[in-house]
């Protein structure tokens, strides 16, 4: 039996999602949205794992329908490099199709305002992406 989570990060530009695994790998839920831009994010990254003893570190992989990885890929690689080097812990690349769609979609059905939920896509796309890692495990 397995005691560490499993931290999914759903890059972005401007914010990344971060979304946690229950100690037993189950389930995934919307943790925090990190400001990409934020001096303090190598810190904050550090902090997520010791916090919650991470033990793997998911990165969602932007590509499209045809399975080809998309302009921001190298975003989500590079930040993906920049984690493992920060944290020690070893990180994976996971496809992250339909993450945000599917995430929005969850939103809008709960009844989620406009405003609450450009505050709160990130972290539960990062929670989709990761669900669908851990499902597929």
């Amino acid at each position: 039996m397995t005691l560490g989570r499993i931290m999914g990060l759903d890059y972005g530009t401007r914010r990344i999602g971060v979304a946690m695994s229950d100690p037993l790998h189950l389930t995934a839920q919307p943790h925090a949205v990190l400001d990409a831009e934020s001096k303090q994010l190598s810190s904050e990254f550090r902090r997520l794992v010791d916090d919650n003893e991470v033990e793997l570190i998911v990165v969602g992989l932007p590509v499209n329908l045809s399975g080809e990885e998309t302009t921001s890929a190298g975003g989500a690689r590079r930040l993906a490099a920049r984690v493992a080097e920060i944290t020690g812990c070893p990180v994976e690349m996971a496809d992250e199709r339909f993450s945000t769609k599917t995430a929005e979609q969850t939103l809008i059905g709960a009844n989620v305002r406009r405003r609450r939920r450009k505050q709160v896509i990130d972290k539960v796309a990062a929670a989709v992406m990761l669900q669908t890692f851990l499902d597929g495990r």
